[in-house]
């Protein structure tokens, strides 16, 4: 399933009662919120799981890092043609938590493209962002990394910054999309990202800790449809 924009993205990274059984179960729950209400959510589970999550939902599956490798020796590492292979739709790159060489960004931008993967790279400035632009990705995951498993939403935080980095891109390259993470844990969080001028927004933590999901989730897919139908309507 390809990823449309808006969308959310939920990463589930590496948190305890997401993985296997349970992962799937994390799933459906985005899932059935979905249909419900006709919002787009993305999610980035845990590698072993990409496939059994893309076979059994319909949400777009974004593998969560890979490693910048040709096809052969590189043992215990994750090749870009075995994440397209079990259906992932996207691939997060240079993320805070498993960073990349900036030399290599390039290369793994330009193999999902091959693969026809949405690439999502993840930068922390306006001058990276800038500098990331030059490999032409789909989507630049703009966050700062200390308001990861926080409350502070850039958008909501440092509005300005973001709408710095939105101007960048438009006028850097305008077909290459913005998802703002890092600190997004509330549905007005979301509305302010998209206000902004982000293209989709993103959480881990909120979600995995929030007491209801179910509930957590329809108030995001609230923002994200009403932000949405704000848009079509300006237009």
């Amino acid at each position: 399933m390809a990823l449309t924009y808006p969308h959310f993205l939920l990463n589930f990274k590496l948190y305890e009662g997401t993985a296997g059984a349970d992962g799937l179960e994390l799933a459906r729950t985005i899932e059935t919120v979905q249909r419900r209400t006709g919002a787009t959510f993305a999610v980035a589970p845990q590698t072993p799981d990409i496939y059994r999550i893309a076979e059994a939902t319909a949400l777009p599956v974004v593998a969560q890092s890979v490693d910048a490798l040709a096809p052969g020796r590189g043992n215990g590492q994750v090749s870009l043609p075995a994440v397209a292979e079990a259906g992932a739709a996207g691939v997060l790159v240079n993320h805070p938590e498993s960073p990349a060489q900036f030399g290599e960004v390039g290369d793994i931008v330009a193999a999902c493209a091959e693969y026809g993967l949405e690439s999502i790279v993840c930068v922390d400035s306006i001058e990276l962002g800038r500098a990331a632009l030059t490999f032409d990705p789909d989507c630049l995951l703009f966050e700062n990394p200390a308001d990861i498993a926080s409350d502070c939403a850039l958008a909501r935080t440092e509005p300005e910054r973001v709408d710095a980095f939105v101007s960048m891109v438009e006028s850097e390259n305008p077909a290459t999309r913005v998802l703002l993470g890092g600190g997004i844990s509330t549905a007005a969080d979301v509305a302010a990202s998209l206000d902004h001028g982000a293209d989709a927004a993103g959480a881990a933590s909120a979600f995995v800790d929030a007491d209801d999901r179910e509930a957590w989730l329809t108030a995001i897919a609230d923002a994200l449809t009403r932000e949405s139908g704000t848009a079509e309507d300006d237009r």
